[in-house]
């Protein structure tokens, strides 16, 4: 069995009886979104099926006044005021956990207006796996929600050359515009460590195989 329908098999028969939550953690351009789309795909498509809740914490940014109020370039801007930890907890994790009103909010924040959104709640499966793609989703503040965890590792040599592709930003990782996120993420793996708390870290440099690796073979951790 490969790595994706084996992922899905395990998480379509965890917990059957409640919602199971779900992180795709990474750095920029490590793959995330694929990565999980594709795994709720095989989920839903498992030899036993259970719906999947997509959720991305990219939708949850801050403002713009509060993301960059460190300045434009504060890598400590990046790492602590991209996202609001607050309404993502709010909308997701408090309703759709145990005890819950089991609707949630799909997004509070359109990056491209900057406006807050409050869209209607949505019904959830009781049984539904919800994951959730974003960055530093091992952060002390979220790693106790998620019964299971991927953290894709990818040096930030490969990804800043996927985000020059996808964005039109520098392909190297040390230039001065990408001093903010990359120096964020480099905060991100010393405060928080990731692969070490994930339940499986997966090497996604080539993301048609991704392959597991131990925590200690993380790129940011030498390995």
């Amino acid at each position: 069995m490969t790595l994706l329908p084996a992922l899905a098999t395990r998480l379509a028969a965890a917990a059957p009886e409640r919602r199971v939550f779900v992180a795709v953690d990474g750095v920029d351009g490590s793959g995330k979104t694929m990565f999980a789309d594709a795994v709720a795909a095989e989920v839903v498509s498992a030899p036993d099926p259970r719906p999947v809740l997509r959720i991305s914490l990219d939708d949850f940014h801050h403002r713009r006044a509060t993301r960059y109020r460190r300045g434009q370039r504060s890598a400590a801007g990046f790492r602590l005021d991209s996202y609001n930890l607050e309404q993502f907890r709010s909308y997701v994790l408090t309703p759709l956990k145990p005890g819950g009103s089991g609707s949630f909010r799909r997004a509070g924040h359109d990056l491209r207006t900057d406006a807050v959104l409050a869209p209607e709640p949505e019904p959830a499966a009781p049984n539904a796996v919800v994951l959730v793609d974003g960055l530093f989703l091992h952060r002390r503040e979220l790693a106790p929600e998620w019964d299971f965890s991927v953290f894709l590792d990818v040096p930030f040599a490969v990804s800043a050359a996927r985000m020059a592709v996808r964005d039109g930003s520098p392909a190297d990782p040390d230039h001065p515009l990408l001093q903010r996120y990359v120096g964020g993420q480099r905060l991100y793996f010393a405060d928080s460590d990731p692969a070490l708390h994930a339940t499986v870290v997966i090497e996604n440099t080539d993301p048609q195989r991704p392959r597991i690796i131990s925590a200690t073979q993380a790129s940011y951790r030498g390995g």
